[in-house]
């Protein structure tokens, strides 16, 4: 990347950067008065014009910070080795080259042992640094589906612009919950505070100012804000003085990068797995290893032999199935319009018993339309939907002053349709850009009305106050116009006004709120009053208002959360509604999507939780009802969330704002909104939802699940047929019989046809029809638990017990006794050749049988999972080659089989898929009893 020069300096911005010392924001441009800095930095209040900010794009180049240097591919690919399964084989395959050059005479099958370890590591690093590829590659592109953006005057027209277009010189907007982009210097402050904890590690808000301060640090300068930081309160603008590298972000960015990732707990559980399975492949191989010296055979036959069936018990695929199946995972929820930025989530999705819900965007569509305007005891219905300003607003006489007020306290700005298909848009708040099209439909012009009584002042909008106001000069002085939550506004009101006329408050004024949210509205509640100067306390700018009236307007459900709520109460979630709205209104879109039915929900206000202590806000948690919070701020909800885990929920929260940040990053899983969410919120939470939709809520939870039932299902395939190798190995030692009835050069040959590829295809393998119908499962439920021990047992016994009995039964009807069988004997390289086959064709079932826990396979179909099909074809082909071509047969020691050998081999192998049929039969019978449903 460029770095080029940083103009506020004239010097080279490299020389800044290498220089830890240099101040990126220079120290001129930090004393100059507001006023000046835009001659110094060649530009002007309406910003630069489109083709200056081009020609500087093409100068400095764009606003990135440096990549980090890709680690190189022959380090990648080399890492694939250094795996503890991988160590473990190498360790192997070096003793068995030992070994064979220990022998005299010297056995072939050592070295076709020795060789065949080797590949089995080769294959499995290069499938491993393939998929791991293909992660990164997939994250990149994840990545870049949520561009960050940004608010500039361009030529004196607002405009959002991604961040890397930022250049020096632009005039940047600021208003609470963005992230700075760049280094910039303060020229217009409201109330404007950042935080500054990514510099500085002090998470406390840091008031900026448009005013010169005296040279020093640049990081103290209290008129700069700078890349990295976060808008916590009010808003201001800023000329941008330095990019990318070039910021003091930049600078602290490097040294940052080369720090290492930590692992989430879900890899610590499968390392942790890959330890104690390595160490039981160890204990195996030391059994068989003394358990085969009785029979005769020397000893170092008897430690190669050992050595090959130790290796075959250690499952080398399980790595790079588990990246595949994450990966998988992570592309199925992207495409639902969930981006999940960290592994964490994949699995903490699929045990979430609690969903944390806002209701503005996320449960509806985000598309403010104002209905009802309610002046002086009147309703005034509105027609026309959507941000067009198409439509009337009944006898709009009365209100238009109403409407002025709220068109002036308003940051947002309508975008009319750029093209033919396109729609109207706003450009900030929803419900400010619902308040502008009403204006427009009462025949205002706001942006006439705006330069009319210039803005001065504001008080931005925040959670606590509930209020925002603005003081605008007027041809008699200056006024204040505020809007808000009409229980605070009111509150501040001592007046209204009727006919022109200032009257008391009465209880009519009071009621209207309520009569207005109990249609479902979301309402406003507008007033304004005079002040003294052009910048009057904010006590005094808030009190004493005059109420003009109230605003309701309608923001519809989206028309898919219905059923995804409906899906999540199968599920065994809990779904709480968490809004700064009217108990009334959050209550009528509650029951509109279901997540309300009984007619005597849980309603708590953020004043109850104020007077709750913390042992009764357990005691609401605990009670099994339906649960709405509602006029809360995101105090509130980040202390709900931290009661519910202490109740040992899993918690999944969403949020959109600044304030936000502390409750996702709490949170189990931290849902940001990717549409209509801030910076702030979407770097701080887990998962993004590019639509802003409960319904992708619900999708990555179901997939979330399927991703942690995939990893199971290929732990059980990959561990259930290591029995059917094991127990005729022990079975033919105990019995006496001279030779083992298959070879660890058998065993390998199993892995690598019948192990990887169907494993593969297993963690593709879709959701199962009723995974949103079982419970959550437990948070401290392991990867290894009870059920999927058993599951191995019970599949892995019935390989096992069938090979076993097709060995005994060809050998022992040769006649043969068993002292008289050597490697050559045909009828002993028949029945291993059986036994070999036998694993194949009982694993190509075991892996029908495994794709799903409860559901009938002939439920989901057969054939319905292609790559598992042909996974398992290709084990079976591998399995005819070994059985019929010479080569191979001098390999593996195997001879040709019969039409009637596959026959018998086939209905055994079919015997663990027909067993599990029945114990998934068994289960549904047990879980209908319980439930009382019919069967």
């Amino acid at each position: 990347m460029r770095t080029g020069t940083d103009p506020s300096t004239g010097h080279d911005k490299s020389a800044a950067v290498g220089d830890t010392s240099a101040s990126v924001v220079a120290a001129p441009v930090r004393q100059l008065a507001a006023a000046d800095v835009f001659s110094a930095l060649d530009t002007s209040r309406r910003g630069l014009a489109s083709a200056q900010a081009a020609e500087r794009l093409e100068r400095y180049g764009p606003n990135e910070l440096p990549r980090t240097r890709r680690r190189a591919v022959w380090r990648d690919l080399a890492a694939q080795f250094t795996d503890l399964f991988a160590v473990v084989l190498l360790v192997a395959s070096a003793i068995t080259f030992l070994a064979y050059g220990l022998q005299e005479p010297r056995d072939v099958g050592t070295l076709q042992l020795a060789v065949a370890i080797l590949a089995v590591v080769v294959l499995n690093a290069a499938i491993g640094f393939a998929q791991e590829y293909s992660a990164e590659r997939t994250a990149q592109a994840l990545a870049a589906m949520v561009p960050h953006a940004c608010r500039v005057l361009r030529g004196g027209e607002r405009l959002e612009v991604p961040a890397r277009d930022l250049v020096p010189g632009d005039v940047v907007v600021l208003e609470a919950g963005d992230a700075v982009s760049a280094d910039c210097r303060v020229v217009e402050a409201h109330e404007l505070a950042v935080d500054n904890a990514p510099l500085t590690g002090e998470s406390n808000a840091v008031g900026r100012t448009a005013d010169p301060v005296a040279a020093g640090p640049a990081l103290d300068a209290r008129n700069c804000v700078f890349m990295g930081t976060d808008v916590v309160a009010g808003s201001g603008r800023a000329v941008v003085v330095a990019t990318g590298a070039s910021t003091e972000f930049g600078r602290i960015y490097r040294l940052a990068a080369a720090a290492p990732r930590q692992k989430t707990p879900l890899q610590h559980q499968v390392a942790a797995m890959v330890r104690r399975v390595a160490g039981a492949a160890l204990s195996i191989g030391a059994l068989v290893f003394v358990v085969r010296l009785p029979t005769g055979e020397s000893v170092l036959p008897s430690f190669v032999f050992a050595l090959g069936v130790m290796v075959a018990m250690v499952p080398e695929g399980l790595p790079a199935t588990l990246s595949v199946s994450l990966a998988i995972g992570v592309r199925r929820m992207a495409r639902r319009q969930a981006l999940i930025k960290q592994l964490l989530a994949v699995e903490a999705l699929g045990s979430t018993t609690v969903v944390c819900t806002d209701k503005t965007g996320t449960l509806t569509q985000a598309e403010m339309t104002v209905t009802r305007v309610w002046a002086d005891g009147v309703t005034h219905d509105v027609t026309g939907v959507g941000y067009a300003p198409g439509g009337e607003v009944a006898d709009a006489a009365p209100v238009r002053e109403l409407l002025r007020v709220a068109g002036l306290c308003c940051d947002a700005r309508l975008v009319p349709p750029a093209g033919p298909g396109e729609q109207w848009r706003v450009l900030g708040d929803t419900t400010e850009g619902a308040l502008l099209v009403v204006a427009a439909k009462a025949g205002l012009d706001p942006d006439a009305e705006a330069a009319a009584t210039p803005r001065v002042t504001e008080f931005p909008f925040d959670s606590d106050r509930k209020l925002m106001t603005t003081v605008h000069r007027t041809a008699t002085g200056h006024q204040a116009c505020v809007k808000g939550a009409p229980g605070e506004l009111l509150a501040r009101c001592t007046d209204a006004e009727r006919d022109g006329r200032r009257e008391p408050l009465t209880e009519r004024d009071r009621a209207a709120g309520d009569e207005l949210a109990s249609q479902g509205l979301r309402v406003l509640a507008v007033a304004r009053r005079e002040v003294d100067g052009p910048r009057p306390a904010q006590d005094e700018a808030e009190s004493g208002l005059t109420l003009l009236g109230l605003v309701g307007m309608l923001d519809p459900p989206r028309p898919e959360v219905t059923d995804a709520v409906a899906a999540c109460r199968r599920a065994g979630i809990r779904i709480v509604m968490v809004t700064g709205d009217h108990p009334l209104t959050g209550e009528a879109v509650a029951r509109r999507v279901g997540i309300v039915r009984r007619p005597d929900p849980v309603v708590v206000t953020g004043a109850r939780l104020d007077a709750m202590d913390d042992d009764a806000l357990d005691a609401l948690l605990a009670e099994p009802s339906e649960l709405l919070l509602c006029r809360v701020s995101p105090e509130h909800k980040m202390r709900v969330v931290t009661a519910f885990q202490r109740r040992g929920e899993v918690v999944a929260v969403t949020g959109d704002g600044a304030n936000d940040a502390p409750a996702l990053k709490h949170a189990d899983i931290g849902v940001a909104m990717g549409a209509g969410g801030t910076d702030v919120a979407r770097e701080a939470a887990a998962m993004v939802l590019l639509d802003d939709s409960f319904a992708s809520i619900a999708a990555a939870v179901r997939l979330g699940r399927a991703v942690y039932q995939n990893i199971r299902k290929f732990l059980v395939y990959l561990f259930s047929h290591n029995i059917g190798e094991l127990v005729p190995i022990l079975a033919a030692t105990f019995a006496g019989f001279p030779l083992v009835p298959i070879s660890a050069v058998q065993i390998l040959a199993i892995d690598l046809g019948s192990d990887v590829l169907p494993a593969l295809a297993l963690g593709a393998e879709p959701p199962e029809p009723d995974v949103m119908d079982r419970p959550p499962r437990a948070r401290r439920e392991r990867l290894f638990s009870a059920a999927v021990m058993g599951r191995i047992l019970f599949l892995g016994g019935i390989q096992a017990a069938c090979v076993t009995a097709v060995f005994f039964w060809h050998v022992g009807a040769s006649g043969i006794p068993f002292d008289d069988f050597t490697r050559d004997t045909p009828v002993y390289r028949e029945a291993i050749t059986m036994v070999q086959a036998g694993i194949v064709l009982s694993q190509f079932f075991n892996a029908l049988a495994v794709r799903t826990d409860r559901q009938s396979i002939l439920k989901v179909g057969l054939l319905s999972n292609a790559a598992l099909l042909a996974a398992g074809g290709f084990g079976v082909a591998l399995m005819a080659a070994i059985s019929y071509l010479p080569p191979l047969q001098a390999v593996f020691d195997t001879a040709p089989l019969d039409a009637a050998d596959w026959a018998v081999l086939a209905a055994l192998g079919t015997l663990p898929l027909l067993a599990d049929e029945i114990r998934k039969a068994w289960l549904r019978r047990r879980d209908a009893r319980r439930k009382g449903a019919p069967r």
